[in-house]
């Protein structure tokens, strides 16, 4: 089946179900609409991505979906027919975004051929060999890119160099710095000011993995470190299911810190990201979303493979001191986390220093 450019009116997106993942699509996402630049652009997702892609000018609206299991098939299939979209983009390899799209009738159905899906497809892509080598946003273009060649669009995705960033709103940036101003940070200033102070997020906990965390105790000592040596105003970032490592965190402080994990929305989150100096963190979505938004973002990696799952822009840097065993992509590790006791506070502290004074000009 071939479809002509101007023939396309609707297209519906099947996101992924995890921050760092979504934020690894929107090279992919700016593709589709210079690809598709006249049709309506859907993008079928969460309710938390509503913080991520508020702002983004690729996508024309979003289309919630909750819930799991047979129940969250029979909204979604209901929403998808209201719309008669064209063409149905699968980013996740799940069997349920290819049910829900051929149940649909959606007429071009496009993903990965995995777990059996393919014959719910009209047209299945085979998985890359290169997916363990080369970083995920290439995964996700893969898919876009064959649909450039069914459209017989002559310029290739990748004919120019994958855009992965985010922006926010001014408006938004000032609404998170009165959100610092009221829970008592100090020396900070309007957006576009640098502040008095450095403003340093750190993000100690990871949802869907034990083995990615950094030890509570040298996130601690790395906090202390910096507000001693650079008069930093430290914020500990997260998810409310992150809260427990974060308070294990500020418990271990000799200096005060500014608790914000589970207290803001992932909006907030986004923006509280866009107005800091410097986030430092394991490899967990706000990872992802600082790098986005062109913050200096400093990586502490262990166990997960920085080749595919880096941030994906020149203000991210990683911190890597990797055994034999690494990666193993483990969610626990089974013997005594070398992999980050093997990194010192004082080491990312030290890249932390020269990450602010050659990005952000401190002198420190």
């Amino acid at each position: 089946m071939n479809l002509s450019l101007a023939s396309i009116d609707r297209v519906v997106v099947r996101g992924t179900n995890w921050v760092g993942d979504a934020v690894m699509t929107v090279p992919a996402l700016r593709a589709l609409r210079q690809l598709f630049p006249h049709a309506h652009i859907t993008l079928a997702t969460r309710s938390w991505a509503k913080g991520l892609f508020a702002e983004a000018d690729f996508i024309d609206d979003l289309m919630v979906h909750e819930g799991t299991g047979l129940q969250s098939v029979v909204q979604q299939v209901r929403q998808w027919r209201t719309r008669t979209f064209d063409v149905a983009v699968l980013f996740p390899n799940s069997l349920e975004a290819a049910l829900v799209a051929s149940l649909s009738r959606v007429p071009l159905r496009i993903g990965y051929g995995t777990d059996g899906r393919h014959r719910l497809l009209t047209h299945s892509v085979n998985l890359p060999e290169w997916r363990s080598s080369k970083h995920e946003v290439f995964y996700y273009l893969n898919i876009v890119e064959r649909l450039r060649r069914v459209a017989n669009h002559p310029d290739s995705v990748h004919s120019q160099g994958p855009d992965g960033s985010l922006m926010v709103s001014e408006t938004r940036q000032s609404a998170a710095l009165d959100l610092l101003r009221a829970k008592g940070v100090k020396g900070i200033n309007e957006p576009g000011s640098r502040h008095a102070r450095p403003l340093i997020a750190l993000c100690p906990g990871s949802i869907n993995s034990r083995a990615k965390r950094w030890p509570a105790e040298r996130f601690a000592a790395l906090a202390d470190q910096l507000i001693d040596e650079l008069d930093a105003e430290i914020l500990l970032i997260g998810s409310a299911a992150e809260a427990e490592v974060s308070q294990e965190v500020l418990a271990q402080m000799r200096n005060a810190g500014t608790m914000l994990t589970g207290a803001t929305g992932l909006d907030e989150l986004v923006a509280v990201l866009s107005v800091s100096d410097l986030l430092v963190t394991n490899d967990t979505g706000p990872a992802h979303i600082a790098a986005a938004l062109g913050r200096p973002t400093l990586v502490i990696f262990g166990p997960t493979n920085p080749l595919t799952t880096r941030p994906f822009s020149e203000s991210g840097e990683i911190v890597r001191e990797p055994p034999d065993c690494a990666p193993c992509m483990l969610r626990d590790c089974p013997i005594d986390h070398r992999c980050m006791t093997a990194i010192s506070p004082d080491q990312v502290f030290k890249r932390a220093q020269a990450m602010l004074a050659s990005k952000l000009q401190f002198v420190i």
